[in-house]
């Protein structure tokens, strides 16, 4: 289920979206289009939305290299594979411009390497912290945890889906 975007900030979101779109077509997937869209969604909620400052264009680059920095989008052995330039260079904005926005997008949504909430759906699997949870003051992987947990755990929302229902 899609979050709402503010009314205020539709235009925005949807001249900004436009972009990524266009970009995620050329280069990257379906999935990391909609973790994007997330990430702009996120930015457009906020009071007052960081996007009612700058360039559509310079936000659209900032947001795919945020959500890129998160699921190692560099990294040659990932598929989808993108390098920062690249990702610049089509947005038409210059390197130091395109990481200071891109840190301020991950600063405003504390958006670190791995952070479950932006990690690519196909990918929370192999993400370690998608599945470390304090459990009794002592921090566990709760997939190594009985299904009792991991049911306690999906229910109150910690994780995204029950791992010793999942096929192996």
């Amino acid at each position: 289920m899609p979050e709402t975007i503010p009314k205020a900030m539709a235009e925005k979101f949807a001249a900004i979206t436009t972009l990524t779109d266009a970009f995620c077509a050329k280069h990257l997937n379906e999935e990391y289009r909609q973790v994007i869209h997330q990430v702009i969604g996120a930015l457009a909620r906020k009071r007052p939305s960081p996007l009612l400052k700058g360039k559509e264009y310079v936000w659209a680059a900032a947001a795919v290299h945020a959500v890129g920095r998160v699921n190692f989008l560099d990294d040659p052995s990932q598929s989808p594979h993108c390098k920062p330039k690249a990702i610049y260079e089509f947005f038409g904005i210059g390197e130091s411009t395109g990481q200071n926005k891109s840190r301020e997008i991950r600063d405003l949504l504390k958006m670190g390497p791995m952070s479950p909430e932006w990690t690519l759906p196909s990918r929370l699997a192999e993400n370690p912290l998608v599945w470390m949870l304090q459990v009794n003051g002592l921090i566990v992987d709760i997939r190594r945890m009985p299904i009792e947990l991991q049911q306690m755990a999906f229910d109150r929302g910690l994780i995204p889906y029950i791992p010793a229902l999942q096929p192996r």
